[in-house]
């Protein structure tokens, strides 16, 4: 399950974050683990590939791309190291 979020879930941010990482209760596959992005439009933004931070399989870290102001929704699904399947969506909105 996710235990956090950076930007915070339902946060209002007033800097554009340049990353976002999850971090799950138990340690993830990142081979098996996508996060989409979307735009305060609804669009899909193109975002870096989900990666582990190096020395904790439970934080994911995704580059994202510069982010204008508006509302954004982050919806993701992850595979633990013991193959269970989760899944979720949050939002964050950048300088409201």
């Amino acid at each position: 399950m996710l235990e956090k979020a950076e930007p915070s879930v339902g946060s209002d941010v007033t800097a554009p974050p340049t990353q976002l990482v999850l971090t799950f209760t138990e340690g993830v596959e990142p081979l098996f683990t996508t996060v989409q992005v979307r735009d305060p439009a609804g669009a899909d933004l193109a975002i870096g590939k989900p990666r582990i931070e190096p020395g904790n399989d439970r934080r994911l870290v995704v580059q994202l791309p510069a982010l204008g102001r508006g509302k954004y929704t982050v919806t993701w699904h992850a595979t633990s190291v013991d193959t269970h399947k989760t899944e979720g969506t949050f939002q964050f909105t950048v300088g409201h």
